[in-house]
């Protein structure tokens, strides 16, 4: 995605930068001291981003997909379209996506939970970027998290 973007390419760009947004909340919560961390958030903001860049590479395949937290459901999308998605493990971070966010299911992942999600949106995010031939160096990001033209 090099030289003049066009409209397409911002918009994928912008499914990126949520993307790499919802990782960088995870990333900044496992900063803190293990008791501080809130589990619950990392490993929803870790599903988030799993799901964005996701939907990312299926956009960029003009690939329609309906309104889904399922990411099995999103990841099958992809393998049709090229099957070295079939790499790609996603755990249980669908269960994320709503159970952990109410009371009606409580749950509170633990700490190693936490860990083991933060590196699943680390490895889909290189895969994803590889695939769509973007590098991450070609992503400018302002402070506030937006896209820097």
């Amino acid at each position: 995605m090099t030289g003049k973007m066009n409209e397409t390419d911002e918009y994928v760009k912008r499914w990126l930068v949520k993307a790499n947004n919802d990782l960088k909340v995870a990333e900044n919560e496992m900063k803190l001291s293990p008791d501080d961390v809130v589990t619950e958030a990392v490993c929803f903001h870790c599903e988030q981003a799993v799901e964005k860049f996701l939907k990312t590479y299926l956009i960029t395949r003009n690939i329609e997909f309906k309104k889904t937290h399922n990411l099995e459901v999103l990841l099958e999308l992809c393998i049709k379209e090229d099957a070295e998605f079939k790499k790609i493990k996603v755990g249980n971070l669908s269960f994320y996506a709503v159970e952990v966010r109410y009371p009606d299911e409580f749950y509170l992942p633990t700490i190693d939970e936490a860990k083991e999600c933060i590196e699943i949106p680390r490895e889909v995010k290189q895969f994803v970027l590889k695939k769509i031939g973007v590098k991450e160096s070609e992503l400018k990001f302002n402070s506030n998290g937006g896209l820097v033209s």
